[in-house]
């Protein structure tokens, strides 16, 4: 068939990927051995972004490889319903035509954000397709669909009857523009200017304790004042009372470690209500937990009459006022401080005391913890299992309920005394409330949703028909493995690993795989506000999926954030190319390309030799993905196919198409090599290769349905490899002699070798035509060498090259302009070091303007080494 000059990819892509679709190759395959991956549900308003880019074809990488094994493979599709994001985005629409939600009422406003799921929610889903992800779209889940929306119920009437969860009045991170309870996820920490008061607590007429706050208008609900009890400043006044100004009231000096002597005056302020540390203060010395805000941030009756009403802020100001004009306020110092934001309000959050319904997350963490322990479930980089067990182990009770519409009501109801009834359904509750009360009452169901993290964490099992017992939840749980950014291990891969090991007795994945941020090409954190954001979907339109893909693997280092430039993307499209142009000559060559080679009869060295490079290639490959070594696969790949197979192994055949000794082993194998490259590339490039396969090998079956080979050669095969690297060996020292020397390829040389190795040498005379063909040289001579004037000499282990290069180069000339590179580098070198030796530089300066110096040093001090060894050869 011919192939057209280029990969048309915008075009064969789309045409691909429906084929691969509608014919259901993406759906599993009944096998002995199995391999399941449950996608992390992106959410249901998203967009693709490059996190989404990254974590997707690392997941189809795995996919497609283990499919390609033999395994009855499942990879789970599905979106997250995304609670706050999808009712925030449904308002606004409503507000551009003028509906305000409230006014709709719930079931209306429900209406219409299913509404607006059927007509927009598939945008991401479809990006995912672009990208080629090969998941089982015909058992696409959504977290609000009925068999989850069955599975959330239960699970929550499961863990409420076993006591882990319960109702409670406990602080959480309340936004005051959404009017609901935010997740820690939902909350960014922004680092901005404030300040410190400092403000005196009298004790009596002539006494006082001075105490420290950057949120003065709390000051209402103060219960005590906290001391350390080793602090010798406040022995005499632990115990005692001081008069908290503007309320006109006594709290209680109290001893507690939570005040650290160090900061400010040593004496801090004990807010319970309205502070996560005070709150643990105040349950622990049994205080007052006063509530001075109500929903919208604004001070409420608790506080005295004039301050009532009032915005937070307002009411700071007015306190500062008084505390002033009533001489209490000592100073205002500036400092930079940390402010927690709504991600989606960008409003401030406020620590505020409600009920909510919580879940035991401790009750729940003892059997993950204990399978992390003992390997059954392994996170990948190790150090991440650190992480995971600081945060398990000092686990805080998990705020469950949000005071939205869109989302799963919790199955709770009321009785007219406010009796809570929880069941799976009505019916339940009402036969429930019945028993009770001894008659039928009226009912009415907690008005709260879930936490969207809560059905999230039954993916894994809930997505597979639990509580059912299917086919696919006995084959697909545990999974194989959890692809994730560590961003959100707390959040969700360990709610996760607390519902499976409750409900499944087994955590949900034998590995956790964590893999690095995307950053921008200097370190830094993509976002709007610094201009630096890549666009996948930018990307997938100029350079197409499976250079994105490839570029992505090849950059995925374990350890290190992936650092992106468009141009890396860009320089990848060039390995498109040459997949593509390979494939173009070795059709124009009538190259067989078939997937069963016979090896018995291969006699030629240079199929021995790229036959047996394949073998340890494809050894390595399988060997490094099952580490998740995703850059090594990439780099084995990229450089057995661009070096090894294009550069050297077709250059070396090139003649032998022609000899009809030679022409019908050389087609077989180079053509069942070629094969092996697009089996061994198809995951991480699939598109390329499969329009490869179609086009060349079989056009009825696809490449992502077929298995690897299993390739063991014959060990007579390595002499020939040994010989033949020696040859590139050769050959590439020789180019870089002519390179550094500036010496045309007009121009023809003269070539003496030496070796003692008459094996080898036997080899080489073997291959002279080769050599002469391409290192363009006038003649090959082979004796003992001795080293002469105006002459390089190069020493390759056991063999010794002479190179004579009067009236080829003038000698002195190319000396002379090497010394003045290395003099030029000597001085760069010194400037770099100035700096980095610069003791009051290093102090100052940012870590990555240091790195990029000691980087820089190690270039230059590499550019001379190399010029030394230039040098070195001119005799």
């Amino acid at each position: 068939m011919q192939l057209p000059k280029f990969f048309d990819f915008l075009e064969d892509e789309v045409k691909i990927y429906t084929s691969w679709e509608e014919s259901n190759s993406f759906k599993s395959k009944k096998n002995k051995e199995t391999y399941s991956i449950m996608m992390p549900p992106p959410n249901v308003t998203g967009s693709l972004h490059m996190g989404h880019a990254l974590t997707f074809t690392i997941q189809d990488i795995l996919i497609r490889y283990h499919r390609m094994k033999g395994k009855e493979v499942l990879w789970q599709a599905g979106t997250d319903h995304a609670g706050i994001a999808t009712q925030m985005v449904v308002e606004r629409k409503l507000l551009e035509q003028g509906i305000n939600r409230r006014d709709l009422g719930r079931e209306q406003f429900i209406e219409k954000v299913w509404q607006w799921k059927e007509e927009s929610g598939d945008t991401i889903n479809n990006q995912l397709r672009r990208l080629g992800a090969s998941a089982d779209w015909s058992r696409e889940r959504f977290t609000m669909d009925k068999g989850l929306s069955k599975a959330v119920r239960k699970v929550f009437v499961d863990l409420y009857n076993d006591g882990v969860i319960y109702k409670d009045k406990r602080l959480v991170n309340w936004d005051p523009k959404l009017l609901t309870a935010i997740s820690d996820l939902e909350v960014e920490q922004k680092e901005q200017e404030g300040s410190l008061w400092h403000i005196k607590y009298p004790i009596d007429n002539e006494n006082f304790i001075i105490v420290a706050t950057t949120r003065p208008e709390t000051m209402l609900g103060d219960s005590a004042v906290a001391v350390h009890p080793n602090d010798l400043k406040y022995t005499n006044l632990i115990g005692k009372f001081c008069k908290l100004p503007l309320v006109d009231k006594n709290i209680p000096i109290i001893a507690d470690d939570y005040a650290d002597p160090e900061k400010g005056s040593g004496a801090v302020k004990i807010t319970p209500a309205h502070d996560f540390n005070d709150f643990e203060v105040g349950k622990r010395h049994k205080l007052k937990f006063i509530n001075i805000f109500d929903q919208f941030a604004k001070i409420n009756d608790s506080a005295p009459k004039r301050f009532q009403g009032l915005d937070r802020y307002e009411a700071r100001k007015l306190i500062l006022k008084e505390l002033s004009e009533l001489g209490l306020l000592i100073k205002e110092e500036k400092q930079t401080m940390v402010v927690p934001y709504g991600d989606r309000s960008g409003v401030v959050i406020e620590p505020w005391l409600t009920d909510q319904w919580f879940c035991n997350a401790k009750k729940l963490s003892f059997d993950p913890i204990n399978e992390v322990k003992t390997n059954n479930t392994k996170f990948v980089p190790k150090n991440w299992e650190k992480t995971f067990f600081n945060w398990m182990e000092n686990i805080q009770p998990w705020c469950i309920s949000r005071q939205l519409w869109w989302g799963h009501q919790i199955p709770a109801w009321y009785g007219p005394d406010k009796k809570s009834f929880v069941a799976l359904s009505f019916d339940d509750a009402k036969l429930l409330a019945k028993k009770h009360y001894g008659k039928d009452v009226d009912l009415i169901q907690d008005e709260d949703v879930l936490d969207t993290w809560f059905s999230s964490a039954l993916w894994t099992f809930s997505t597979l028909d639990w509580p059912d017992n299917s086919y696919e939840l006995e084959r697909f749980y545990p999974g194989n493995v959890l692809v994730t950014g560590f961003d959100i291990i707390f959040f969700w891969v360990a709610r996760m690993m607390m519902m499976g090991s409750h409900f499944m007795k087994r955590t949900p994945f034998k590995d956790v795989y964590i893999h690095p941020l995307v950053r921008d090409e200097k370190g830094q954190k993509m976002s709007k506000s610094k201009g630096n954001i890549i666009d996948p979907l930018v990307l997938l339109d100029k350079y197409g999926a499976d250079t994105l893909r490839f570029a992505l693997t090849a950059l995925l280092n374990p350890g290190r954030d992936v650092k992106l430039a468009e141009e890396r993307v860009k320089g990848y499209k060039s390995f498109t190319n040459k997949i593509w142009n390979a494939a173009n000559f070795l059709n124009l060559n009538e190259v067989v390309f078939e997937d069963n080679l016979e090896i018995t009869n291969i006699k030629l060295d240079t199929s021995k030799w790229i036959l047996k490079e394949l073998e340890v290639v494809q050894n390595n490959y399988f060997e490094n993905i099952e580490k998740y070594q995703f850059h090594e696969i990439a780099s084995l790949i990229y450089h057995f196919t661009w070096h090894a197979y294009c550069d050297w192994y077709i250059e070396f055949i090139k003649s032998d198409f022609k000899d009809p000794n030679k022409a019908d082993e050389t087609k077989k194998v180079a053509g069942w090599v070629y094969v092996q490259i697009l089996k061994l590339l198809h995951p991480i490039m699939p598109f390329i290769t499969e329009k490869l396969w179609l086009s060349l090998v079989d056009s009825k079956s696809f490449l992502m349905g077929k298995n690897y080979n299993i390739i063991k050669f014959d060990q007579s095969f390595d002499v020939s490899k040994i010989y033949i690297k020696k040859i590139i060996e050769i050959v590439s020292s020789l180019r870089n002699l002519r390179a550094d020397l500036n010496i045309s390829y007009k121009k023809e040389i003269d070539i003496f070798i030496d070796t003692k190795n008459k094996t080898l040498k036997t080899f080489i005379v073997k291959y002279q035509n080769e050599i002469e063909r391409l290192l363009k040289t006038k003649s090959i001579y082979y004796k003992s060498l001795t080293s002469q004037k105006k002459s390089a000499f190069i020493v390759l282990n056991d063999i010794t090259i002479l190179v004579p290069l009067e009236r080829v180069v003038d000698t002195n000339m190319e000396i002379s302009k090497l010394e003045g590179k290395k003099k030029t580098y000597n001085d760069k070198l010194k400037t770099v070091l100035d700096k980095i030796n610069n003791k009051a530089f290093i102090e100052k300066a940012p870590d990555n303007v240091i790195e990029n110096f000691k980087v820089q040093e190690q270039e230059i001090k590499s550019s001379i080494e190399k010029i030394n060894e230039i040098m070195n050869t001119i005799t």
